[in-house]
């Protein structure tokens, strides 16, 4: 068992007594329970050491109490790259101390970090948080900021920053809805601990964003809370920092990231006009002059336009203008969601849409076995019948024996009951395929270790399992649901790690439609092949059994959506 936790959640806290004990618990509510919880004091003056201290002493065995050497104040960018050089878990998680996780945030980054082992990190869009004072006017104005980017979709660097760069500053994510790989972090060289207060995260992602990909998602599970006395409102009070207006502190953070982009000779010349444009109101007086005045003009319009606007357009029509002007999906307004012909409590088929033509899990099904056509081979083994080993297989299949629980079956090969099997012979097959079978196996390790037994060594594993599913005329005897990460455990433990790829397939508008029992080809080809890791349909898996001697191969471990 790993002593290690799988995520080091880091919490740096100054003076922040007010609401440090409820970011705490935040952390203490996660539904994901393999964590440590660092607490980094930066020099605290007020009763906050002691509030940690109490907690300390309730979760001594998932707590630990950091802090520089004199009990400084370095910043909150020294507090962070102490706590990751503490850290313990693989992956790495910041909460401000006056902000708070909703239970679910780390149980859902965690499966798609362990599901898209390509990025390196990912996050989501944040709350502004006006509610949390109890004012009912308060909470109106509470709102989730978006990313800027579709949910599920992985940037590629430098194309983010280029973003960030571009929406100047719009499209930042708050630090606590970031989930890292910690020796990702560790080798851009975290933090910079010259940044002692703001621009410290974008500091941080641009370096991020220049070395690994990320994976930006719609999963709302932050909530930044807004107050008077935050980090970015006690830097507007300096004159450090104005959220519209050229400010020193983004003069800063420019000229670093100038410097940054040089040093790392990056030649991507979007990412270039990007920064150009945003230093301009940062060069000499005569021309930065009306680029420092220009964006006072604009905000003072658009707050003109808002509300003429607020006043003027319904709802539906107010928001169909904001998704075009910022070129994202539009989402109606509550009540105004037009079902057309899903407004309906019965499928169109309650067959999967096998009467309607091709079920959309059978789609997935047929594309995961072409693209590894090549491991159907030699003798194989299929559940039900041998229609896919013999269509993928073709020639290349020497014996295809078929699987059934049940002797009456018609062409039937081999009987056997998967979770007790003990009579199959060991290291008898060179492909087992299976498909949609293991939802209706009650014991499912005893399943998985009977496969990896009569597989030869080299043989390989074709299986796929059901995300969201009707269950059909099935209720009574299918046993489980599957997630990316769920199969990826269950078949990790007899596989090898290095032999192991899973596979995740479907999005929203897939689910909903295989539900219904809408066939594949009601659907556009584009509709189909977009992926979103949180609306699984069909989870596939390839793995292969270790040959003696020989440990991991060209198939690294690989779960993605």
């Amino acid at each position: 068992m790993r002593n290690e936790p799988a995520v080091s959640a880091v919490i740096c806290f100054l003076d922040a007594e007010r609401f440090l004990r409820e970011a705490i618990h935040s952390v203490w509510a996660q539904t994901f329970t393999d964590w440590e919880l660092l607490l980094v004091d930066d020099g605290s003056t007020d009763g906050g050491r002691a509030i940690a201290l109490e907690m300390l002493a309730q979760c001594p065995d998932r707590m630990r109490l950091l802090e520089h050497p004199g009990r400084d104040n370095r910043g909150i960018s020294a507090s962070r790259n102490l706590a990751l050089q503490a850290a313990r878990g693989r992956y790495v998680a910041f909460l401000d101390a006056d902000d708070v996780w909703l239970p679910e945030k780390l149980e859902r980054q965690v499966a798609l970090l362990e599901a898209h082992p390509e990025v390196a990190w990912t996050y989501g869009p944040s709350q502004r948080w006006y509610g949390w004072t109890g004012n009912p006017a308060d909470a109106r104005r509470d709102m989730w900021y978006p990313t800027y980017v579709p949910g599920g979709t992985i940037v590629s660097p430098p194309d983010l920053l280029t973003l960030f760069l571009q929406s100047g500053g719009a499209a930042v994510p708050g630090i606590c809805s970031l989930l890292v790989r910690r020796e990702d972090a560790l080798a851009v060289g975290g933090f910079d601990d010259r940044f002692r207060s703001i621009f410290e995260d974008q500091v941080f992602y641009s370096r991020m964003c220049l070395h690994h990909a990320v994976l930006v998602t719609d999963d709302q599970t932050t909530r930044y809370r807004q107050h008077g006395t935050s980090c970015c409102d006690s830097a507007m009070l300096r004159g450090d920092y104005d959220p519209f207006l050229p400010n020193a502190g983004r003069r800063r953070y420019l000229h670093w990231l100038r410097d940054l982009v040089r040093e790392l000779r990056c030649e991507d010349a979007a990412l270039w006009k990007a920064l150009r444009r945003e230093l301009r109101p940062y060069g000499h007086p005569l021309v930065s002059w009306p680029w420092s005045h220009l964006p006072r003009w604009w905000a003072r319009s658009k707050r003109v336009l808002k509300e003429l606007l607020r006043r003027a357009l319904p709802a539906p029509l107010l928001g169909w203008c904001k998704a075009r002007l910022h070129r994202r999906a539009y989402v109606p307004p509550t009540g105004w969601v037009r079902f057309g012909d899903l407004r309906r409590r019965e499928p169109m088929s309650r067959n999967y849409g096998f009467d309607r033509g091709l079920p959309v899990d059978r789609l997935y099904i047929e594309r995961f076995l072409a693209e590894h056509a090549a491991d159907v081979r030699g003798r194989t083994l299929e559940a039900g019948d041998d229609g896919y080993s013999r269509r993928f297989g073709g020639e290349r299949v020497e014996r295809c024996e078929v699987l059934s629980p049940q002797p009456d079956m018609p062409g039937a090969t081999v009987i056997a009951d998967l979770a007790r099997a003990e009579h199959l012979p060991a290291d008898a097959f060179d492909c087992v395929v299976l498909t949609q079978t293991l939802q209706f196996i009650y014991d499912l390790p005893a399943a998985v270790r009977t496969l990896h037994r009569i597989l030869k060594p080299g043989g390989i594993l074709l299986a796929t399992v059901p995300g969201m599913s009707q269950v059909g005329d099935y209720q009574w005897n299918w046993c489980w649901g599957f997630t990316p990460h769920s199969a990826r455990l269950l078949f990790a433990s007899v596989f090898q790690d290095s032999a192991l790829k899973v596979e995740a397939h479907g999005n929203v508008l897939a689910a909903t439609a295989f539900l219904y029992g809408i066939a594949a080809e009601e659907l556009r080809p584009e509709e189909l092949e977009h992926h979103d890791p949180s609306y699984p349909i069909l989870i596939t898996v390839r793995a292969v059994k270790e040959v003696a001697g020989v440990v991991g191969g060209a198939d690294a471990c690989e779960v993605a959506a």
